[in-house]
């Protein structure tokens, strides 16, 4: 099954390619007119209120195009800092492109309590059926940025069960093994899988 992914994230197309295509589906990023559709990110409290006004947008725009009857896929995700109350959380790639990795450890400065989690919700359009999942991934907030691998908040992110190791610092089959995207988007493809859809 091909999948089209309403993303500018070359990243987030790479891991869920990765995830999804081992149990049969061909992710490709959605471009019309060779573009990444404008998708407005709407300020919401809620990642997945976010990820359903991003596809509503999506389906809006593929309406009459070429692309109105594929699969679409959006997916959004947020870190969230216990002891910050949540924060960066729905705005997360705001704060990320503002302070950056730097900016959250300097807020986390002299915190003992480091836990935090990433949560995703991913959300297809399939047969004029709107369809989400959610992921979550438990861990902590490093004290240093650690690895070059992965993107995002990645090198800052110790997941649970990963022996002290930032998402950065894992393979990309070891992370989507653990990660909240690997969780949201197995559960798109087992509503995907339904005999009854």
């Amino acid at each position: 099954m091909r999948v089209r992914f309403v993303t500018g994230n070359q990243n987030k197309v790479t891991e869920a390619s990765d995830i999804l295509s081992p149990l049969g589906f061909v992710i490709e990023q959605l471009l019309i007119g060779g573009k990444v559709p404008d998708i407005i990110e709407p300020q919401a409290e809620g990642i997945e209120e976010i990820a359903r006004s991003k596809l509503e947008q999506a389906i809006s725009l593929t309406t009459g195009t070429e692309f109105e009857n594929e699969v679409l896929l959006v997916e959004d995700s947020g870190l969230f800092i216990d002891s910050l109350s949540g924060f960066p959380g729905p705005y997360s790639s705001f704060v990320h492109e503002t302070i950056g990795l730097a900016g959250i450890l300097t807020l986390m400065s002299g915190q003992t309590d480091r836990d935090a989690e990433f949560r995703a919700v991913s959300a297809v359009s399939f047969q004029g059926n709107i369809l989400t999942s959610a992921g979550v991934c438990r861990g902590v907030i490093s004290e240093n940025i650690c690895g070059n691998l992965g993107f995002g908040y990645d090198p800052i992110f110790i997941p649970e069960g990963a022996n002290g190791r930032t998402c950065a610092q894992l393979s990309p089959n070891e992370k989507s093994a653990i990660s909240h995207r690997g969780f949201a988007l197995k559960g798109v493809s087992e509503l995907l899988n339904l005999p009854s859809r």
